[in-house]
């Protein structure tokens, strides 16, 4: 089929390099502007940007859709369809009519529930025991369209929302290649979405990392995968922050914040967590046995 890609972050390439090694006549790939990053602020383009180039396919990145001008170069490449992928702009109604079958967005959640930005991270953090993909048809609202395809996977106990991210991301490129056959042999069915179950994942916020040591132990560990590894859940140790990545449930009780032993095991308002991955500022992510070695947490310590 002829289309277009939108996309922008790591999660959407997959999607890309799986339609174009497919064979589907991708007419340009739209994602942002390249943006400073790194220590120099040197310009650096997105991942779909980079793989786009790789694969020889034209970019695009306008500053919006809103305007006339964009759509009419939108409209233009005479597409069949669109697939968006965590890109980033709203699509007013004028982009979504201009392909005659359609935009489709790899959502990466079993809608409705964990509509909007941050659905992986949210899914863990509430302790969901399943996540997984929604292949919509895109409306005007905000991932409220009909779904067209769906599967799951489970969460395992100790998975982050970076090993969940990656594992919907291949699953995403995958449905998403079936759903194209499906749509290109006119078999593809579209279910509207129910109004019961609905919840929405809001954007991450700065304020909500922070580890709380007076919630239960299961809320702490899902809290600490699922902001693992960005923007990743963070404490104070002998008044030094410590970005914590990983943790697994431990037995214990004791004062919350309070080490129970030397092998950062630490209570919780219910149970405990053990910390084993961390990263302090600066520095590289280090098993727990290794940051313990130059830096000991007695039984007794506190963590605030």
């Amino acid at each position: 089929m002829r289309l277009i890609f939108m996309g922008t972050p790591d999660f959407a390439v997959p999607a890309l390099i799986e339609l174009h090694a497919r064979g589907h006549d991708i007419a340009a790939v739209y994602t942002r502007a390249a943006k400073p990053a790194g220590r120099g602020m040197a310009l650096q383009e997105t991942p779909v940007a980079r793989e786009a180039a790789r694969l020889g396919l034209p970019v695009l990145t306008p500053v919006t859709l809103k305007d006339k001008g964009a759509q009419d170069v939108f409209a233009s490449h005479k597409a069949e369809t669109a697939v968006v992928v965590a890109y980033g702009l709203i699509l007013p109604k004028a982009v979504l009519d201009a392909v005659p079958l359609g935009c489709f967005n790899i959502h990466a959640s079993l809608l409705p529930r964990w509509r909007g930005a941050a659905p992986i991270n949210r899914a863990i953090m509430a302790g969901d025991a399943a996540s997984g993909i929604s292949i919509m048809k895109m409306d005007e609202g905000l991932d409220t369209g009909a779904v067209v395809n769906a599967d799951r996977i489970p969460i395992r106990a100790n998975m982050t929302a970076g090993e969940l991210h990656d594992e919907l991301a291949r699953l995403g490129a995958e449905l998403m290649a079936r759903s194209l056959e499906a749509l290109a042999r006119g078999t593809l069915t579209e279910t509207p979405q129910p109004e019961d179950g609905v919840t929405y994942a809001a954007k991450l916020s700065n304020e909500e990392t922070r580890i709380d040591w007076a919630r239960p132990a299961q809320v702490v560990h899902d809290h600490i995968r699922g902001l693992s590894p960005f923007p990743g859940a963070w404490c104070e140790c002998e008044g030094a922050r410590l970005k914590v990545l990983r943790s697994t449930r431990a037995d214990g009780n004791g004062e919350p914040g309070t080490a129970l032993d030397d092998k950062l095991t630490i209570a919780c308002r219910a149970g405990a967590v053990r910390l084993t991955q961390l990263q302090r500022a600066g520095k590289q992510p280090m098993a727990a046995e290794d940051f313990l070695r130059g830096n000991p947490v007695k039984a007794g310590a506190s963590l605030a």
